[in-house]
């Protein structure tokens, strides 16, 4: 019978070994202090940059599609279908070019409320893209020399509000 490899050593000395892993970085470690997703979204500058990097991991959609949920709750009621609609063709459905990685169960929640679209009917794959966006790319960015490309062409970073 072949021996565990922890089997030699003490249970202590296993504490610290897993105390002594290394812990992932925050977003905080990388970034101008208190910057985050929000604040790159909302100013033009650092949003093009992140859009550019996005592009080169291949996941720009996520930024798109969260832009153009954005851009939907603006639009007047009576647009509001065929917008959705075309938000769904080109983020959602299994075929888009676009598609974003959301959960199944969001994506035909969000299909079926496209007989009679709301304001919210993306709410839920907007905040899941949000998330993903936070979680994922953005710390990746700030660690990138793109984004160190436009923090040293500006000194704060300016609210564009879109």
């Amino acid at each position: 019978m072949p021996k565990l490899l922890f089997s030699k050593i003490r249970t202590n000395e296993f504490k610290d070994i897993i105390q002594n892993i290394k812990q992932p970085e925050t977003l905080q470690e990388h970034s101008t202090p208190g910057l985050k997703l929000a604040d790159l979204l909302i100013n033009k500058e650092y949003l093009a940059a992140f859009r550019s990097f996005l592009e080169t991991e291949f996941s720009a959609e996520n930024v798109d599609f969260w832009l153009a949920c954005r851009e939907y709750k603006k639009i007047s009621p009576a647009k509001r279908s065929y917008r959705a609609a075309k938000i769904y063709e080109e983020f959602l459905h299994p075929m888009a070019q676009k598609e974003v990685n959301i959960d199944h169960h969001i994506r035909d929640k969000i299909k079926k409320s496209l007989a009679n679209p709301d304001l919210t009917c993306f709410d839920e794959a907007e905040a899941h893209i949000y998330r993903l966006m936070e979680k994922d790319s953005c710390p990746r960015f700030l660690k990138s020399e793109a984004y160190q490309d436009v923090r040293n062409t500006r000194q704060e970073p300016k609210v564009d509000l879109l």
